[in-house]
Order: structure tokens, then C-alpha cells, then sequence
């Protein structure tokens, strides 16, 4: 991890901290869980929004004025709009995604969720997130959630991460350990 990451993460972790706390106390948690959603995605669909969070050629007012009214727009609660506008004013909006994803993991705690982040060669079909959410409840405990990501380069199988384990069997990682033995022989 750089030290830039790093930084981020830090930074984004003790705002999440206190934005969770705000919602928890103010018994606004299904709000700022839908509004974490809403900006995650938002994220993910705006290249013009990936660009305003992370571009310094955008003045603090600019900056400020453009999370105004995307929180207006999305009809977003007055506790995230006050983030979002803390963020753009110290220029700190770039740790937003870092932002959203520790309060993902915090909003999955106090629901007694875990989630688990899989990685396929297609995307899973209804049936089969179904079975590994089934799957993984029962090996782990909690109810699962499933962050799932297509990578064609993994051929086939899962990449399965909860937490600190990772579970790899797609045919990729197999075929390398194939070629690590057979250059051992060799």
C-alpha cells in the first residue's frame, strides 16, 4: 500500500467514524445506509463525479457548490450532505470512496452481516450468489453479503475474500501453480 493509501484510509476512517456515530445517535442508520448506496453507485456510473473528487483543478467553491447539489438532487439526509460539504470545503472530497466503503463495513456490523467480496469469470447468475451466500453463512456464522466483480483473466472458478481469508480456486491461480511445480521438476 502506498503512503498516499494509506493516509486516505485514515482519513476516511476517522470521518466514518464520526458520521456513524451521528447517524447512530440521531436513530438515522437507514438513511445513511441508502445514502452510502446512492453515492457508491453514484460514483461508480459519473466519470464526471470520479473527477470532481479527485481533480485539483477544481476550486473549494467549485468543489463545494457541485456537492451541494448533487446532495440535493439525491435527495441525500442532511448528515451526509454535512459530510459531503466538510469534505469539499478542507479538499478532502478524494477520500469519499474510501469513505463509503468503511461505512459499508460499519453498516454491515450492526447489521450482523459480513461481506464477501467474489471475484468470478461471469457474472453469477440469482441461483448461484443464492447458493454461495447460503454457502458462507453457514461456514462463517453471519449473514452474507455478496460484493461480486468480473475478471475474465481468472478463466474459471471463484476468488472468494471475507475478512482476512481468501478462498482461490479459480483455474488462473491453478495453472500457475502448475507451472511453479513443473519448473521445480524441471
Amino acid at each position: 500500500m502506498s503512503e498516499t493509501a494509506g493516509i486516505s484510509t485514515g482519513i476516511a476512517a476517522r470521518y466514518a467514524t464520526a458520521v456513524f456515530e451521528i447517524a447512530k445517535e440521531g436513530k438515522a442508520i437507514k438513511s445513511l445506509e441508502s445514502d452510502v448506496a446512492a453515492l457508491d453507485s453514484a460514483i461508480a456510473e459519473s466519470s464526471d463525479l470520479r473527477t470532481l473528487l479527485t481533480s485539483p483543478l477544481y476550486s473549494r467553491e467549485e468543489q463545494s457548490a457541485a456537492m451541494t447539489a448533487v446532495a440535493q438532487k439525491m435527495a441525500l439526509s442532511d448528515t451526509t450532505s454535512n459530510v459531503l460539504a466538510l469534505l469539499a470545503s478542507k479538499r478532502r472530497l478524494f477520500v469519499l470512496p474510501q469513505l463509503l466503503a468503511v461505512l459499508e463495513g460499519m453498516l454491515a456490523d450492526e447489521r450482523g452481516e459480513v461481506t464477501a467480496e467474489v471475484t468470478t469469470a461471469k457474472k453469477l447468475t440469482k441461483t448461484q450468489a443464492d447458493k454461495l451466500a447460503k454457502t458462507l453463512k453457514a461456514q462463517m456464522g453471519n449473514d452474507v453479503t455478496i460484493k461480486e466483480t468480473v475478471d475474465e483473466s481468472i478463466i474459471g472458478g471463484l476468488i472468494v475474500k471475507v475478512g482476512s481469508k481468501m478462498i482461490d480456486t479459480s483455474i488462473a491461480s491453478k495453472l500457475n501453480a502448475l507451472q511453479n511445480t513443473m519448473k521445480e521438476v524441471g
